[in-house]
């Protein structure tokens, strides 16, 4: 007996441009134009859900906001960040994700009265309707101690069948959050990362994205910022053997590549039991 088809899902992982400084109001109406032009080549090229990066409208430095100064790392100072300029940036996203009939994850800032904000990636349909909010759970030592509140939970979402889990930033190097997709039962997920690092060795995303993809048997989609001190990070698809379905140029400029997402045979899920059961066995 044959077994059952099902639909394609075509995604598409998107690199950018990152800016570090939510003060700066022009810079991020300049990002948020960017994403929408992007979205706009995504819904052409056939997409149905379009995936950015970790900051993709603003992802702050620590030395901007810093309340002891740029020479100094303190406290956020987040009354300074232009927060009506990022919920309006945010609000047209949204809008255009309605407008061109596609799914967006974009990331952003989360503000809360009395605490820190998150460092958060947002879902909205193709109505423009907010799905879900994912908050950076495992948080670096500089962004717990200065810059945020982490999330507490995984977060998932279906689409058209498919279900996704979704990581931000740090999450990325913590293998324990995608061991917890595989009993979320999800198909994929989305990491979104960001870096500014100075040198290639200062940053091993491109290595572990791939490991946590083949580790857990299932797409990994890795939405990155452009940074030409990094020529080995582009964004792309990760299938569940970590290798890369399709990648964007490793050239730190802005693009995206898209990919078709399937269900696979019985031989993905009896890989992903045997995956499972060995771990009960060794945890137990």
């Amino acid at each position: 007996m044959p077994e059952p088809t099902h639909p394609t899902l075509r995604i598409a992982a998107v690199q950018s441009t990152v800016r570090q400084d939510p003060t700066d109001a022009d810079g991020l109406r300049q990002s948020a134009a960017e994403v929408r032009s992007l979205m706009r080549q995504a819904a052409e090229a056939g997409a149905r859900l379009v995936h950015f990066a970790e900051g993709a409208i603003c992802f702050p430095s620590k030395h901007v906001m810093s309340e002891l100064g740029p020479d100094e790392v303190g406290n956020s100072d987040w009354s300074k960040a232009q927060w009506q300029v990022l919920d309006e940036q945010l609000a047209t996203i949204a809008a255009l994700s309605a407008e061109l009939g596609i799914w967006t994850a974009i990331a952003s800032l989360h503000q809360q009265p009395d605490a820190r904000p998150h460092n958060s990636l947002y879902v909205f349909d193709d109505k423009g309707k907010l799905v879900t909010r994912y908050d950076e759970r495992t948080l670096s030592t500089t962004k717990l101690n200065y810059m945020y509140t982490p999330g507490t939970k995984p977060i998932t979402f279906e689409l058209d069948g498919y279900r996704f889990g979704l990581a931000v930033g740090m999450d990325a190097h913590i293998p324990e959050i995608f061991i917890d997709y595989v009993r979320q039962d999800v198909d994929a997920v989305l990491l979104s990362y960001a870096t500014t690092g100075l040198s290639e060795g200062e940053d091993a995303v491109a290595a572990v994205a791939p490991a946590n993809a083949a580790i857990n048997h299932y797409w990994l989609s890795l939405a990155v910022s452009t940074n030409p001190n990094l020529p080995n990070t582009a964004a792309g698809i990760l299938n569940s053997t970590g290798h890369w379905a399709t990648q964007c140029p490793l050239n730190a400029t802005p693009a995206l590549t898209t990919y078709d997402l399937h269900k696979q045979n019985t031989l993905t899920e009896s890989a992903r039991a045997w995956r499972q059961a060995a771990r009960s066995r060794v945890t137990s």
